[in-house]
């Protein structure tokens, strides 16, 4: 599940995804969403729905939320108002993946914590209201949209680690994707797959947290 042995003592800092590691995550209720205003299944909107090449210049902030919205439209099919987009968009968020509040506090007061997120700014707009409480945890939160940089490319590690101030070797980062665990290997970060709460708690209780 690592790249390396945990054990106490082997980080200086903490680095987390967001999406179904911090916040529990649900696509489906923004298709439910969709399909109920656009008057059509989910499952169709399922089989048209890419994250191609469009959604990733979004979550580089390289377009606008409305440049976006607009190729959705047009890819699914629907003729939807950006503000039914919008709010189909984020009801994917379901709220606190479990038991992740405590986590993060205990974690807090051993080691600096920091969050990196693909995303895009309907997300981070919403996220960051509702969920204030809990991501004040992160000494700072790296957002792709921000940056121009997202995983699993190793330049937006590189930024990251850079930014934070601590040897990539001495971090250890979790994502719920392979792609992003690999690429953070990749650039010398300790990654830990994240599959289901337990492996937080494992990984965490092996760096004696």
């Amino acid at each position: 599940m690592t790249s390396a042995p945990l054990s106490p003592g082997a980080a200086d800092a903490l680095l987390f995804d967001l999406g179904r590691v911090v916040l529990d995550l649900d696509f489906t209720r923004t298709l439910a969403f969709w399909a109920s205003h656009a008057g059509c299944d989910a499952e169709h909107l399922m089989a048209r729905f890419e994250r191609d090449e469009l959604y990733r210049r979004h979550e580089k902030g390289e377009i606008s939320d409305a440049e976006f919205f607009a190729g959705l439209r047009t890819t699914l099919g629907v003729e939807l108002s950006d503000a039914q987009l919008v709010e189909g968009w984020n009801a994917i968020f379901v709220g606190e993946m479990p038991g992740i509040k405590p986590i993060l506090s205990r974690a807090a007061q051993r080691l600096p914590l920091y969050a990196f997120s693909n995303t895009n700014n309907p997300h981070v707009e919403y996220f960051s209201g509702k969920y204030a409480d809990l991501l004040g945890h992160f000494r700072e939160i790296f957002l792709s949209s921000s940056m121009g940089l997202r995983k699993p490319d190793a330049e937006a590690y590189d930024h990251v680690v850079k930014a934070i101030g601590i040897p990539a070797e001495r971090i250890v980062f979790f994502d719920d994707l392979a792609e992003n665990v690999a690429g953070a290997r990749e650039c010398g970060l300790i990654a830990v797959h994240v599959t289901s709460p337990g492996d937080l708690t494992s990984a965490l209780a092996a760096l004696g947290i």
